[in-house]
């Protein structure tokens, strides 16, 4: 079973003025000299973790890791009033080349989970020239039927305790609507009480299913950080999902000539509530170039050791 490499620093980091008042925190480590890979981190609005660095040989790869718009440490942060007007799916693709030509890369790895797949197969539909390979984890192809299924009842059955919490900032007569909506509403509230209430459920919900067996929550984040953390994370998903991730429903699938020649990695935990497998499966039969691993004791998220496992093997793999 393959482990994380050891951690790492950077050797170089920085913001980039990306336009629109918005500037992206950006880092790179490894070998400076190696091969670049880019990861993409979830979200959207989660940021990035020094871990993330260690899913890469760093003695074989250049390792770019970077926040997107008005998270982690990017600039103006969404607690700090960032603009989701400037914060859409063509944003980010085009944030992601400029970083790529400011590093000066000409073609990049793409690693994504999530949200990161996501994004992560968008750029590379839109700039299939620039990508050497794809790696992707726990696939979200931000269809109505996948936002409907997690936000909107489908995973209550498999945890109806936690969703009682996902309810619980919810008007009991608004139940049985279009809880992405009603959530748009709260956290966009003028009342920061309400907007605090409704980021802390959203964000606890992806975090207690996440795992295939619940881990118990370690942060050393002091309360603020914290509240930080849950409306950059909160708000900018619902933002996106409300707004149908700027996407055309199905866009991803029927896209997917422009990347057919692209080498890829599909790893996907089998009992991954948050993406379930069906996304996995239909990316995979549209994309049979690339390989599919299905981790039979995992859920959704990229630390459990099976998901790591098959994760670093990909890049292992491309390295050279």
């Amino acid at each position: 079973m393959r482990d994380f490499y050891p951690e790492i620093e950077p050797y170089e980091s920085g913001h980039l003025d990306v336009g629109d008042g918005q500037e992206i925190y950006w880092e790179t480590s490894g070998n400076p000299d190696g091969k670049p890979a880019v990861f993409v981190h979830g979200g959207p609005g989660g940021g990035t973790a020094p871990a993330q660095r260690r899913f890469f040989d760093p003695a074989k790869y250049r390792i770019v890791l970077f926040d997107q718009r008005g998270c982690g440490q990017s600039r103006p942060h969404i607690a700090d009033g960032a603009d989701l007007s400037v914060n859409t799916t063509p944003h980010l693709i085009a944030d992601m080349e400029r970083l790529r030509i400011h590093l000066d890369i000409d073609r990049w790895q793409v690693f994504g989970g999530s949200w990161g797949s996501t994004l992560g197969l968008a750029y590379a539909q839109a700039h299939p020239d620039r990508v050497t390979e794809l790696v992707l984890r726990g696939i979200f192809l931000l269809r109505r039927s996948e936002i409907d299924w997690y936000y909107n009842g489908g995973a209550a059955h498999i945890y109806p305790d936690v969703w009682e919490s996902y309810l619980e900032p919810i008007p009991v007569e608004e139940r049985d609507g279009d809880l992405v909506e009603v959530y748009h509403r709260l956290l966009t509230s003028t009342d920061p009480a309400v907007a605090r209430a409704a980021a802390r459920a959203w964000t606890g919900w992806e975090q207690a299913t996440s795992y295939l067996l619940p881990r118990p929550e370690e942060t050393t984040n002091t309360e603020d950080d914290t509240h930080r953390y849950d409306l950059a994370f909160a708000s900018i998903e619902n933002h996106y999902f409300v707004n149908h991730g700027f996407l055309d429903d199905g866009q991803l699938l029927a896209d997917i000539d422009s990347i057919a020649h692209i080498p890829g990695v599909i790893v996907q935990g089998r009992y991954d509530v948050v993406c379930p497998m069906r996304s996995a499966w239909d990316l995979h039969r549209a994309w049979p170039a690339a390989d599919l691993h299905v981790v039979a004791d995992a859920g959704h998220a990229s630390y459990e050791p099976g998901i790591r496992h098959h994760l670093i093997e990909a890049t292992d793999r491309f390295s050279g």
